[in-house]
């Protein structure tokens, strides 16, 4: 397990999300991220068929917890109150995931099955959880888009947590609300990618903040969508964290339409950024595992596996031996 080195503005970094390897420690008087946070997730799983024939992809276990447990789990633990998850229709298997199944708890009640009981119950506890529609797939901005009629009028911000990364350890997204407090408008996080790996990832423009107290936070000056490796303009990649200020939204009412009339997400913050807004990036230096391909996804049970105190060891030893065949 790769770890962390603090990111922060001020200070070490804050979080308390129960990932492998969390050591972000916590800074007092850290504001939380916005109290809605956004779970994108209306998508096929067209990679994981036949296995997404019936089952969700956001509902496959790494380990036994669902991938968007997990990040539910780590926006809970950054501050926010909310989760709209944004699913298509027909697809309500996510978020029955956290609405309680009486049967199912009264049974494992009798049996005296304490402990997964508790582990039945995490997710309904966890926060207030409910969904949105995306009547046709249109793209990350249209699927941002549509909650906008479900915030209060005094939310200035949204988090948006794409449910196929897992960035590790917690508390990256506390450092972006950081950021946010100090400097205003969209923040959004990055990782570093291996010049070999960039073509396949949105990468960022970015140039040093000259009052910055910590160097891994930076001016977002442009985006550019899977570059070949010598026309890339950094090594900085996304990596599914957002917190976006609400005037994402009227930025996506005004640009084009891309191919299969997509909008996307890029292209408004691009816009916000040409008029002026504030757009900056936080750089993780955890780690992250992609969910949203099956290697990625075979990578990210082994590591949360091995962290675990009931399968790691025998599945340390079972996968030495088994790499000396």
């Amino acid at each position: 397990m790769n770890q962390a080195v603090p990111s922060t503005e001020a200070g070490p970094t804050s979080g308390a999300a129960s990932f492998p390897g969390a050591e972000y420690e916590f800074v007092p008087n850290t504001p939380p991220i916005p109290r809605t946070a956004i779970v994108p997730a209306a998508g096929l799983g067209t990679r994981f068929l036949p296995a997404t024939k019936t089952v969700p992809k956001e509902l496959l276990p790494v380990v036994d917890t669902p991938g968007i447990e997990l990040v539910a789990e780590e926006a809970k633990a950054a501050g926010a109150e909310r989760l709209l998850i944004i699913t298509s229709p027909g697809k309500d298997g996510v978020v029955a995931h956290f609405v309680d199944d009486l049967v199912l708890e009264n049974t494992l009640e009798k049996r005296g099955k304490d402990a997964m009981l508790a582990k039945v119950r995490k997710a309904p506890n966890l926060m207030q959880v409910e969904s949105v529609v995306q009547d046709k797939p249109l793209g990350l901005g249209h699927a941002v888009g549509c909650v906008e009629s479900e915030l209060a009028d005094d939310e200035d911000a949204i988090a948006v947590l794409l449910p196929d990364d897992l960035v590790l350890p917690g508390g990256v997204l506390e450092v972006m609300a950081r950021t946010r407090a100090k400097r205003g408008g969209t923040v959004l996080c990055a990782i570093e990618v291996p010049g070999d790996k960039i073509s396949a990832y949105g990468v960022f423009d970015v140039e040093p903040l000259p009052d910055a107290v910590n160097p891994n936070v930076m001016r977002l000056k442009g985006m550019v969508e899977k570059p070949d490796a010598e026309d890339a303009p950094s090594n900085l990649a996304a990596a599914g964290r957002y917190i976006l200020d609400r005037a994402i939204f009227d930025a996506l009412r005004r640009i084009e339409p891309g191919a299969g009339g997509e909008l996307q997400l890029t292209d408004a913050i691009a816009l916000l950024i040409a008029e002026g807004h504030p757009v900056h990036v936080v750089v993780h230096r955890g780690s992250r595992h992609d969910l949203g391909n099956p290697g990625g996804y075979l990578k990210a049970c082994v590591d949360f596996a091995l962290d675990r105190k009931d399968y790691g060891p025998e599945l340390r030893a079972w996968l030495q031996d088994r790499l000396k065949q």
